[in-house]
């Protein structure tokens, strides 16, 4: 008993108060600039790994010319981790392996992730960055995500852009390097940017045009430059666009109005010997309604040759005539001179044809009279 009063003697004394030091959240949420992570060295782990560990991956055929040119730097990079790398031609495959001497466990993990890369079409000079402590990678699947075959290569060739630009600009802005090759786009670089790519790719695929998010991260980025931003709620600067559908669905000619709903069940159909009963044809003889029948039939053939007759009447009358249209009266605008055109005639009719004309004659007749004084 004298423990727990010794504890309550102690709790009562007025003691001094520690002064709480007030912390603003935001500096423990953010990392400080400059700030890295230390480096994993053989004093962290100086008895190596207990099991070997080994990854393999197939690479395509156009890939093994230029692997079986890069395998000497690859096995040379690998070698510093104390990594083994082989390449299998025959099989077509690439297989990494720990040693005794490997300290790192997250060096086979860096070294599949090498070979996943190499496998995917990415230069060497790129892919050996994945070795460094601040540099991820990231192989995003896109060939399941559209079925039809043309809306892929038309959305695959829009995360490209024109002459590699929309990609050129995803790869400034996120600090990644970007691959798009066949059914995979490999990204390469920090994990902020590997997030924002991943974001990107499967929003290209969803028929959203890349130019939106890189529109979005662009105001990201100006933004994280302020210091007092940086702890703010950026969505007010962010823009949001609608998505707009520009193909109408075509409304139905028939549109299913729904019944307002009633508890009631709907009234019961009338069988044929109600509607027998209301018409009174029930309590007819069985020649009566026979004769019945036999009247409807003949007045139902009776229409179809009405009808028919009428169609083939058709062929018979004539078309309407178009109504005449009256000609016109000719435009006296223009007088005839009917002098001149009488004095043409009599001259006309003076000339006889051959003949020449009288200023000729006389002409000719002069020189005759002169000749004839001569001799």
């Amino acid at each position: 008993m004298a423990a727990p009063e010794a504890a309550e003697e102690k709790a009562r004394r007025p003691g001094k108060k520690k002064a709480a030091k007030v912390v603003d959240e935001s500096e423990l949420l953010t990392v400080p600039d400059g700030w890295k992570e230390p480096a994993f060295t053989r004093e962290d782990n100086p008895r190596g790994l207990l099991e070997e560990s080994s990854f393999a991956t197939l690479f395509p055929k156009y890939r093994e010319a230029y692997l079986k040119e890069c395998w000497p730097l690859v096995q040379k990079a690998l070698s510093e981790h104390y990594v083994n790398a082989t390449l299998d031609l025959i099989e077509g495959s690439m297989t990494v392996t720990t040693t005794k001497k490997t300290f790192d466990p997250y060096a086979i993990i860096r070294a599949r992730d090498l070979i996943k890369l190499l496998a995917r079409s990415v230069p060497f000079e790129q892919a050996v960055r994945i070795l460094q402590d601040d540099v991820a990678c990231d192989i995003i699947k896109i060939g399941s995500l559209v079925r039809n075959r043309e809306s892929f290569v038309k959305r695959r060739g829009r995360l490209l852009g024109p002459k590699g630009s929309t990609l050129k600009a995803l790869e400034l802005l996120t600090n990644c390097y970007i691959m798009v090759q066949g059914n995979t786009v490999s990204a390469l670089g920090p994990f902020s940017g590997l997030k924002e790519v991943r974001k990107v790719v499967l929003d290209t695929m969803k028929n959203i045009h890349p130019i939106y998010n890189i529109k979005t991260l662009m105001i990201k980025r100006e933004l994280s430059k302020d210091p007092e931003l940086r702890t703010q709620n950026w969505e007010r600067f962010l823009p949001k666009f609608k998505r707009k559908n520009l193909k109408k669905r075509k409304e139905p000619k028939k549109k299913n109005i729904k019944k307002e709903y009633t508890p009631f069940p709907p009234p019961q159909p009338e069988s044929q010997i109600d509607k027998e009963l209301a018409s009174g044809e029930y309590f007819l003889k069985e020649s009566q309604k026979k004769r019945k029948r036999v009247e409807e039939i003949k007045a139902k053939q009776a229409d179809a040759v009405k009808k028919r007759q009428e169609e083939r009447n058709k062929a018979f009358i004539p078309p309407k005539e178009k109504p005449v249209v009256k000609a016109k009266k000719a435009s006296t605008e223009k007088k005839i001179d009917i002098e001149a055109i009488k004095e043409k005639v009599k001259n006309a009719k003076k000339k006889k044809l051959g003949a020449l004309p009288m200023e000729e004659v006389k002409l000719k007749m002069a020189a005759d009279e002169k000749k004839k004084k001569k001799k």
